[in-house]
C-alpha cells in the first residue's frame, strides 16, 4: 500500500505535473469507454494561468513518493477571466441562488478541476483530497462549487459521496447538460 501525502501545490514542479496529469485525461487522449468509466476531465489550464491561480489559492495535491497521483485546483473569482471558457460558469453564479442569496454573494470557493491518476483510483484518494480541502479553505470560505458534465457519471457519483448537492442544472450552447453542485461546509461545522 502506497504511502500518499496530502499536502497543498507549492512549487513549479507541482503544477507541471499537475499539467501532465490533466493532459492524460482530456477526452483527446481517452476513448469513448475509458471516458464512460474512468470520467475526464474538461479544461486544459496554461501553466501562466495554474501558477497565477496558485499564487491566490493553493490547490490541494496528493503524491505518492513525492509524485503527484491527484489534485483538486482551487479557484477564486478572481482567476474567472484567465480562462474564458469559465467566464460563463461564475455568471451563473450571479443568476443561480443559495439560501435565498446569489452564489456569487457568499465567500465561495470553486473546485476548478480535480482528478486522480488511474493508477490510484478506488482507493479513497479523492474522499482524502476532499477532507483536506475543506480542512484547508473551510474558515475562509463558505462552501465549495463546482459544474460537471453530467456525462460525467463517475465524477456526479463521486462529489454526490463526498457531500456535494446539485443546486442547478443547465444545457450549455454546444448541447452538454452540466450540474451546479455545491458543498456547505457552514451547515457542517455546526
Amino acid at each position: 500500500m502506497p504511502m500518499i501525502a496530502y499536502t497543498i501545490s507549492t512549487t513549479d514542479k507541482d503544477l507541471r505535473e499537475i499539467m501532465a496529469l490533466q493532459k492524460s485525461n482530456l477526452p483527446d487522449n481517452l476513448s469513448e469507454e475509458e471516458m464512460q468509466k474512468q470520467g475526464f476531465v474538461t479544461v486544459v489550464h496554461r501553466y501562466e494561468d495554474l501558477k497565477k491561480m496558485n499564487g491566490i489559492e493553493q490547490s490541494i495535491i496528493a503524491k505518492d513518493n513525492d509524485r503527484i497521483i491527484a489534485y483538486l485546483l482551487a479557484m477564486t473569482e478572481q482567476s474567472k477571466t484567465d480562462i474564458p471558457v469559465l467566464v460563463p460558469m461564475f455568471e451563473l453564479f450571479r443568476q443561480i441562488a443559495w439560501r435565498g442569496k446569489p452564489v456569487s454573494a457568499w465567500r465561495y470557493l470553486v473546485v476548478g478541476q480535480v482528478c486522480v491518476d488511474k493508477d490510484y483510483r478506488g482507493q479513497g484518494i479523492l474522499d482524502e483530497c476532499y477532507a483536506a480541502y475543506k480542512q484547508h479553505f473551510k474558515d475562509k470560505y463558505d462552501f465549495a462549487i463546482t459544474e460537471i458534465a453530467t456525462k460525467n457519471g463517475r465524477s456526479v457519483n463521486a462529489h454526490k459521496r463526498v457531500g456535494f448537492t446539485e443546486i442547478h442544472r443547465y444545457t450549455a450552447p454546444d448541447g452538454e447538460e452540466w450540474s451546479v453542485v455545491l458543498w456547505d461546509w457552514k451547515e457542517q461545522r455546526a
